[in-house]
């Protein structure tokens, strides 16, 4: 088996009946196979695949572990089958006939790409040609780490008419359906477990961007979201985890992250000739050949030490705007959205496992003697150039998306077309 394609469901039935025919008939050309992880479902979904699909494997679970818990030990379950690429698929996931062979194609010959996904549109009729909210053509961060997507911000949705039909490097791609190279989902741990659901795979595709692979969507391939199917886009509860989880995935990568760019700010300061001809990082990296290890070890150290300071300074300026937030939907008689940001910044603080400046350091001393090959993956020189200093990572925007939102309306997304190309 080359390809694990695993459904992960909690009381879906429903959706299995409508969707799961359909995904198995478009693998059965290809060395790939559809397998059901349940987690403890309770609305007979487990004897309705016994009774009407009982050539599918099914894995059962003993409880709701959630999306990261099920999938992690979906994978590890079939690592006896030693699949090349695994893909997390969704239950409410229509696939037409050619969706995975343009991913699989794409990872067998692209050996530096740790994940990919396709072009999400929404399923619901008359809005077929629309992106659908959970990852539309990839996605991106803004200064404060709030997620927005090509073809989708905020709810804004923009209608499909090729404008990213290119192949793209992006932060993150859409967990809703995403094949993973499963030798980088073993090395780096799979999905975060204190996630339990929702940016887990904003998370993951962010580590794998620090560990120098690229992330990518696939545009030739197509599949249609129905969007809530586990948990309705008003829940209180999903709001819950999507404040919780945005501070967890904040803590885990935006120090790192901001240390690669102050490396680069430091050498691009020390030997400007190079930095500004160069279109490779390399080159500008390897100054460092000419540099002592005192004089390294100082440097790595200094910029950790900033790195650090100003990932915390900034969560709690993330934090700030969240009560801001909080405050808004208690104005507007939304009392439960109100205490799920409250309990979302409790358990966070309870919660959190920063990354530290010991992991830092050894992040950046593992870049540099690789001739800094993560950094070079992580930062686009070209595109720096560019926007000066609104860009520094590939897929973060230095600016405040929500701001921009509320600004230029429907004209925001031909603002992000310039700033994302």
């Amino acid at each position: 088996m080359k390809t694990a394609v695993v459904i992960l469901n909690w009381n879906g039935k429903d959706f299995l009946r409508t969707f799961l025919p359909g995904l198995v008939d478009s693998v059965r050309d290809m060395d790939a196979e559809v397998i059901v992880a349940d987690n403890a479902s309770e609305d007979g979904s487990t004897d309705w695949l016994r009774e009407e699909m009982p050539e599918l494997k099914l894995l059962c679970f003993d409880r709701n572990y959630g999306f990261t818990g099920g999938y992690n030990r979906a994978f590890r379950e079939l690592e006896e089958y030693d699949p090349e690429y695994f893909v997390l698929i969704n239950s409410d996931i229509e696939v037409g006939p050619d969706w995975l062979f343009p991913l699989q194609e794409w990872m067998d010959i692209h050996e530096d790409c740790a994940a990919c996904a396709p072009k999400l549109h929404s399923w619901q009729e008359g809005r077929r040609s629309y992106f659908e909210y959970a990852g539309a053509a990839g996605g991106w961060l803004d200064h404060y780490g709030y997620p927005f997507c090509r073809g989708r911000v905020m709810s804004r949705l923009e209608e499909d008419q090729g404008q990213y039909d290119d192949p793209a490097d992006v932060l993150w791609a859409t967990g809703a359906c995403l094949m993973v190279r499963s030798s980088v989902w073993k090395k780096l741990g799979g999905l975060d477990e204190r996630f339990f659901a929702h940016m887990e795979e904003i998370d993951f595709c962010w580590r794998a961007r620090l560990d120098g692979w690229r992330v990518n969507v696939v545009p030739r391939s197509v599949v249609f979201h129905v969007g809530g199917g586990t948990l309705p886009q008003d829940s209180p509860f999903k709001l819950y985890l999507n404040y919780r989880n945005n501070l967890l995935m904040l803590g885990n990568n935006l120090a790192p992250t901001l240390a690669m760019n102050n490396i680069y700010d430091v050498l691009a300061g020390t030997a400007p000739e190079i930095a500004s001809s160069s279109d490779d990082l390399k080159s500008c990296l390897d100054v460092l050949d000419e540099m002592d290890d005192a004089f390294r070890d100082k440097l790595v150290s200094a910029c950790a030490a900033d790195a650090c300071r100003r990932a915390k300074f900034r969560i709690f300026r993330r934090m700030v705007l969240d009560v801001m937030a909080s405050m808004v939907y208690l104005l507007k008689g939304k009392g439960s959205y109100f205490k799920s940001v409250w309990k979302a910044h409790r358990d966070y603080r309870n919660m959190r496992r920063s990354c530290g400046r010991d992991e830092v350091e050894a992040l950046l001393e593992r870049d540099l003697d690789s001739g800094g090959s993560i950094a070079a993956r992580l930062l686009d020189i070209d595109l720096n150039r560019k926007m000066g200093d609104r860009v520094k990572v590939r897929g973060i925007l230095d600016e405040y998306i929500i701001l921009l939102n509320c600004i230029l309306r429907d004209g925001i997304f031909d603002y992000l077309k310039e700033k994302t190309k």
